[in-house]
């Protein structure tokens, strides 16, 4: 590119430099500045560079100017300040449906937002490795062919499969229905204990059902308006979030459980701050709660170790005593 051509990359380019290199710790020369262009190939006199901030300031960008001993310029306000950044990159690296390679790729790219001295620091308090991770590398095609479905009204195919151990040892795919399709209308994608569910209308079960997104495969859109509107529409997705263990469904029903007051922290974070307890004595209060009644039900109560259990109704109690009996026997 001509040298003339490539001064009109000048600004372009100053903006890059200080992204880059500068931050509220950091700052940057008039001369420091000079010598970066050109290393892009582009002349700069440093009685320009002062002129060239008062362009970029006027843009919108946050020049912070110092004066003195340490003179210099730097950005200041970004558009995600370092601690959001912090919480992007952890929600990457902890969410299950990514696959190890594309949360590094995306913690990359949220690094960029960064100079690159927060960069290096937030690469090293976020680890990737070692964490339960999918390993189907197709979820975003998954994710937008989706939310492509859901745009245009349209129904979705795909196969559904769950992991197996295989003869030798080692887990291979078993797909449901001997991998026939699953044929459903989609109505919205949910993050729930870091996956992605499909809350999708099936009309064999006439019912809202829910399908982990990363063990979908060969998603289509079915040239088929989307059904289940009503259905959509009764349900509530975040009481039905809080009544959904792990997207488990059972027979949703009013249980009244007889907590400990040290749990009290435990319940409202499952089930919301809506919830009403009323004391019965001093150590134990009760709540009635919306629940799937499902063996992950059961299970998340046993977890509490008697903390929390079920006292109405009656065939729920009933129901996880028998869980507790057969628990007990398989040991």
């Amino acid at each position: 590119m001509p040298r003339s051509q490539r001064q009109k990359l000048k600004l372009l380019y100053l903006q890059k430099i200080l992204r880059a290199r500068t931050d509220d710790a950091h700052r940057m020369s008039a001369d420091a500045l000079c010598e970066a262009l050109a290393g892009y190939g582009i002349h700069a006199e440093r009685k320009s560079i002062y002129e060239d901030m008062d362009a970029l300031a006027e843009f919108g960008e946050d020049i912070l100017r110092y004066r003195g001993r340490n003179a210099g310029f730097a950005i200041g306000a970004r558009e995600f300040e370092l601690a959001e950044l912090r919480l992007l990159a952890d929600v990457i690296s902890s969410s299950r449906f990514l696959t190890a390679r594309k949360s590094r790729e995306l913690i990359a790219k949220v690094e960029s937002m960064a100079s690159r001295y927060e960069a290096a620091a937030l690469g090293r308090q976020v680890h990737v490795a070692g964490r339960v991770k999918t390993a189907n590398e197709s979820i975003f095609l998954n994710v937008d062919a989706l939310h492509a479905a859901m745009a245009a009204g349209e129904q979705v195919a795909f196969r559904y499969f769950k992991w197996s151990l295989s003869e030798t040892g080692g887990f291979v795919k078993q797909f449901r229905r001997e991998g026939a399709d699953y044929i459903v209308s989609p109505w919205a994608l949910i993050w729930d204990n870091l996956n992605y569910y499909l809350a999708a209308y099936d009309s064999r079960s006439q019912s809202i059902r829910h399908y982990r997104v990363d063990k979908m495969e060969r998603i289509r859109r079915v040239d088929a308006p989307r059904e289940g509107q009503e259905a959509w529409e009764a349900e509530d997705p975040e009481e039905g979030q809080r009544a959904v263990f792990g997207m488990f469904h059972g027979e949703t029903q009013t249980v009244v459980l007889c907590a400990r007051n040290e749990f009290a922290d435990v319940l409202r974070d499952r089930f919301g701050a809506e919830l009403s307890p009323y004391r019965v004595d001093a150590d134990w209060f009760e709540v009635s709660v919306r629940v799937a009644v499902s063996p992950q039900f059961f299970g998340w109560l046993a977890g509490l170790e008697g903390g929390v259990r079920p006292v109405s109704p009656d065939a729920v109690v009933a129901q996880y005593r028998e869980s507790l009996k057969n628990l007990l026997a398989g040991l």
